[in-house]
C-alpha cells in the first residue's frame, strides 16, 4: 500500500503476516497508540474463502473494535449456522447439527458468531486501522539485539531489500512460518493430516439449498459451502494425485451428483495442507508467535482462526504496557503461559471433531452397504448434536499465570473446558456478560484500560492507580451478587476482558488496587 521504509527505520511492533490474525493485531495495537508496521509476502489479500466461522468470542473482540456490526451485515443470516450431511448436495440430510452460538442468540454473550468467508472478513480488518501495511514484502531473516529485533525485508514488487528495527516482532505468518523456522522452534502434534483442494465456482444451486441453509454441506464426494449471501460456492475435497491434469469443472460437476444436470464454472483453485500441531514455544526473546505460526488447527469445528484472534487479544495489551512503561518486560512471559494450554486443548478438540465427522460418513457408508444405494434413513450422530457445542472452549477459557491474582476461594479447574459454558467471576476467566444498560454489556466497559467493576465506586476511587490506565464502572447489587461480591467488593478486569483479581468485600488497604495492578503487570508499584 506504501513504499518500503528507509533503511533501519524503527517501529514498536513489526507484524509479519496479513491474514485475519495479523490484521486484528494491527487494529488492536493502533488502538493502544503503538507504532506498527505489517508486512505480507503476498501482493494482495487472499482471494480464497479459507476460514469460514467467526465465533462468538471473536465477535466480542470485534464489537470492542467497533467492527462487529459491519462484519455481521456482510455475513450469512443465523440460519446458516448449521452443518448438514448428505449423500450428494441435492439429496436430503442424513444428519445435521447446529453451530451453537452461531445459529441463534445466546444469553451468555451480547453477540453471536457468524458464517462468513475469510476473503469477506479481511478487507474489513484492513480498513480498521491506518498503520502501514506493505504487500509483496517478505521477511527473510531476523536477528535479535539487546533492545530490538533487526528484520531483513525483501520487496517482491520493486526488488530490493531493507532492514527494519522493531522493539518486538509479532509473527502471524502461518503454519509454514518463516519466523518460527528461523528461530528453530519445533512443533508437537500429528503434523500433516491431509492434503486438500478448494475450488471456488459459480453454479445455480439455490433451488437445492434455499429451504435448508447451512454453512457447510458434507457429502460423500467432498464438502460444499456457500461463499457469500449474494452467491458463489466452494468445494473442498482431498487433492487427487494427478491434480495438475484434473478438469476441475467436470470433477465438481460430478461431485454435485450424476443426475444434477449442473455445470460448475470454476473461478479459482487452491491446494493446501491440513496441519495439526502446536509450537513448543510461543516466544523467543522479543519475538512472539501467534495464530497458525503458533498452532495449526484442523478445520473441522472452525476453531483455528478464532484461536489466533484470541492470541493477539491476549498479547497486544501486554505489548502496549511494556512499550508504554506501565508493565514490566516479564509480563510478556504470561502470553505463552496463558495461551499455550489453550492451543493444546483446541488442537485436541479439533482432532476429535475431525474423527467425529469421519465417523458420520463412515456410518453412512456402512448403512448404504447394508441397505443399498437408496438408503434414506437418518443416522445417529456420534456426538449427540454437540459437534459445534463448544461454548466451554469459546467463552470458558481460564488463564493461570502471574497476570492473574487468585482470591483464595477459587475452586479447582476441571481438566478440560468441555462443551458447556458456565459463567463465573473467578479470577482468570472471561468476565461474564451482564447487561449494564440497554444494549450495553459489561464487555462494552472494557477497552484500552483496566476496568474496576464495583457496587461501591466511591470507596475504590480513593485509591491511587497511576500510571496504569483504569476506569471504574458501577455494578448494581444484583450484578454484584451474581459475581460473588459483597456491597463493597470489586472485580479488576484486564484489558482483554479476563478477570485479573477479585475482592469479595472492601479493599484490605489503601494500596490494594495499586499493588494488584503492579503484580499483574510485573512492574514496581510507585511509592
Amino acid at each position: 500500500m506504501t513504499d518500503m521504509p528507509a533503511a533501519n527505520a524503527e517501529v514498536d511492533v513489526l507484524v509479519v503476516g496479513g491474514g485475519p490474525v495479523g490484521l486484528t493485531a494491527r487494529a488492536l495495537l493502533e488502538r493502544w497508540g503503538v507504532r506498527t508496521l505489517l508486512v505480507e509476502k503476498h501482493r494482495e489479500l487472499s482471494p480464497f474463502p479459507r476460514s469460514r466461522l467467526v465465533n462468538a468470542r471473536s465477535m466480542e473482540i470485534y464489537r470492542q473494535l467497533g467492527l462487529a456490526a459491519g462484519i455481521t451485515a456482510r455475513a450469512f443470516a443465523p440460519e446458516f449456522g448449521r452443518i448438514r450431511f448428505r449423500d450428494t448436495l441435492h439429496d436430503g440430510d442424513f444428519a445435521t447439527a447446529a453451530m451453537v452460538g452461531v445459529d441463534a442468540p445466546i444469553p451468555e454473550s451480547p453477540v453471536i458468531g457468524v458464517v462468513t468467508s475469510q476473503d469477506r472478513l479481511e478487507p474489513t480488518l484492513l480498513a480498521a486501522a491506518d498503520a502501514q501495511v506493505l504487500f509483496g514484502v517478505e521477511l527473510i531473516d531476523l536477528a535479535e539485539e539487546p533492545e530490538c529485533v533487526v528484520a531483513l525485508l525483501v520487496d517482491h514488487r520493486r526488488g530490493g531489500e531493507t532492514r527494519v528495527r522493531a522493539r518486538y516482532v509479532l509473527a502471524a505468518d502461518g503454519a509454514n512460518s518463516t519466523v518460527r523456522q528461523r528461530l528453530g522452534i519445533d512443533t508437537a502434534g500429528p503434523g500433516e493430516m491431509a492434503r486438500f483442494t478448494t475450488v471456488v465456482f459459480d453454479a445455480d444451486l439455490n433451488s437445492w439449498c434455499a429451504r435448508q441453509p447451512a454453512g457447510v454441506y458434507f457429502t460423500m464426494h467432498g464438502s460444499f459451502a456457500p461463499l457469500y449471501p449474494e452467491g458463489g460456492w466452494a468445494w473442498f475435497a482431498p487433492t487427487p494425485e494427478d491434480a495438475a491434469r484434473v478438469d476441475w469443472s467436470d470433477l465438481v460437476s460430478h461431485a454435485l451428483g450424476p443426475t444434477a444436470g449442473v455445470q460448475a464454472e470454476v473461478l479459482r483453485v487452491q491446494h493446501w495442507v491440513m496441519n495439526a500441531f502446536v509450537a513448543e514455544r510461543f516466544r523467543h526473546g522479543r519475538i512472539l508467535l501467534a495464530g497458525d505460526a503458533a498452532h495449526a488447527i484442523p478445520v473441522f469445528g472452525g476453531m483455528g482462526m478464532n484461536a489466533g484472534i484470541a492470541d493477539v487479544h491476549n498479547l497486544c495489551w501486554k505489548l502496549a504496557g511494556v512499550l508504554q512503561g506501565w508493565a514490566g518486560p516479564g509480563m510478556l512471559k504470561t502470553y505463552e503461559t496463558e495461551r499455550h494450554p489453550v492451543a493444546d486443548l483446541t488442537l485436541r478438540q479439533a482432532v476429535a471433531n475431525t474423527q467425529l465427522a469421519l465417523q458420520v460418513q463412515n456410518r453412512r457408508r456402512e448403512q448404504r452397504r447394508r441397505t443399498g444405494e437408496a438408503a434414506g434413513d437418518r443416522i445417529e450422530l456420534p456426538w449427540s448434536e454437540r459437534y459445534f457445542a463448544q461454548l466451554g472452549l469459546v467463552l470458558g477459557v481460564s488463564y493461570h499465570s502471574d497476570a492473574v491474582l487468585t482470591d483464595g476461594i477459587t475452586p479447582p479447574e476441571p481438566p478440560d473446558a468441555g462443551t458447556d459454558y458456565v459463567p463465573t467471576a473467578q479470577p482468570g476467566h472471561r468476565m461474564p456478560h451482564l447487561w449494564l444498560a440497554h444494549d450495553r454489556s459489561t464487555l462494552d466497559a472494557f477497552g484500552e484500560w483496566f476496568t474496576l467493576l464495583t457496587p461501591d465506586p466511591a470507596r475504590w476511587e480513593r485509591q491511587t492507580t497511576a500510571p496504569w490506565p483504569l476506569r471504574i464502572e458501577p455494578l448494581t447489587d444484583e450484578h454484584a451478587g451474581i459475581c460473588g461480591l459483597l456491597p463493597r467488593g470489586a472485580l479488576l478486569i484486564r484489558p482483554d476482558g479476563h478477570i485479573g483479581a477479585r475482592w469479595r468485600d472492601r479493599p484490605p488497604s489503601d494500596s490494594t488496587l495499586r499493588h494488584a495492578l503492579a503484580t499483574i503487570t510485573g512492574s514496581t508499584p510507585p511509592m
